[in-house]
């Protein structure tokens, strides 16, 4: 069974943990201004010489068979790792004070490795992050610019030519100010705003921190399929969802996408769409017709972005 130390603690230091991270975050450095946020992501990506080793840090939105999946697109060779927890913000992985909701049930796999242990070999060539939803409260409550900038320092302090990468995500498809007009704001004003640009405010000489834009994928795909009148399989966007805010089979291929063609900084076009799950079953094959389509938009949102490091062949 595995088996995390200290995760118990009193309400009474959770009071106290708060209340030193509204210290902190009074001392946190102010963010970057934008010109110097362009500058940091003007020019691509150097180019992938080839398969990678990935370490996946984050909660169900990453969860077991997205990177499988992304494993069966990825070139020969394509390795990965993961630590996850139920709805777990980044400061749980990285203090072990702070409990990692479902520790114990979400790493019971052959993928599972330690996250510090991880970051500490310095044998991943790419890590990604992603944070807890509701976003808001991670960063009120959970320091995630720090986080993220801790979790960054440490990859590029044991290897300074690994790349960090933040996977943007989602909430809950009923959320009252409406599930699209949510990702249509979220991203500059919390993933970016208060997250990115203050993680990066931390380093005098900071380096990139890429963005797998899953959310802005989500919503593009979902207003094609809904203004189309549906495709294949697909017809709206609880077809992605296996409840309120979990992908299922279909959510998955669409995030692996993502996360190849930011990751391989390549067009997903023309990749397989009939894959496996991390347990060995057959994924539900999204089709050809909605498979092109999902590739297409991944492409079309990866090479729009700047903050992916991806751009579109000249």
């Amino acid at each position: 069974m595995i088996k995390r130390l200290g995760r118990k603690f009193s309400t009474a230091l959770l009071l106290l943990l708060g209340a030193c991270g509204m210290v902190a975050r009074c001392s946190e450095p102010d963010p970057l201004d934008i010109a110097a946020i362009d500058a940091l992501y003007e020019r691509p990506a150097e180019p992938v010489g080839g398969p990678l080793r990935v370490f996946h840090l984050g909660h169900s939105l990453v969860g077991r068979d997205m990177p499988a999946m992304l494993q069966q697109l990825a070139p020969d060779g394509h390795r990965y790792e993961s630590q996850l927890g139920w709805g777990s913000v980044l400061k749980s992985h990285w203090d072990p004070k702070v409990e990692i909701n479902g520790f114990e049930v979400e790493n019971a796999h052959p993928r599972y490795r330690d996250a510090h242990e991880a970051i500490e070999s310095a044998e991943y060539d790419a890590l990604v992050v992603t944070e807890a939803v509701e976003i808001r409260d991670s960063i009120k409550f959970h320091d995630s610019g720090k986080m993220l900038h801790n979790w960054a320092e440490k990859a590029h302090s044991q290897d300074p030519s690994a790349r960090v990468y933040f996977y943007e995500t989602w909430h809950e498809l009923d959320d009252p100010e409406g599930w699209l007009e949510r990702l249509d704001t979220d991203l500059s004003k919390y993933w970016e705003g208060e997250i990115l640009h203050k993680a990066l405010a931390y380093e005098t000489d900071a380096k990139p921190i890429y963005v797998i834009p899953g959310g802005q994928v989500m919503a593009r795909f979902v207003r094609a399929v809904e203004a189309s009148g549906g495709i294949g399989q697909i017809k709206s966007r609880t077809d992605l969802f296996k409840d309120k805010i979990h992908f299922n089979d279909l959510g998955a291929y669409l995030m692996a996408l993502t996360h190849y063609a930011v990751l391989y900084q390549s067009s997903p076009i023309g990749l397989p769409h009939s894959l496996l799950k991390a347990d060995g079953s057959a994924a539900v094959d999204p089709g050809p017709e909605a498979a092109d389509l999902m590739q297409r938009i991944v492409w079309q949102t990866v090479t729009g972005y700047a903050k992916t490091g991806v751009q579109d062949d000249p």
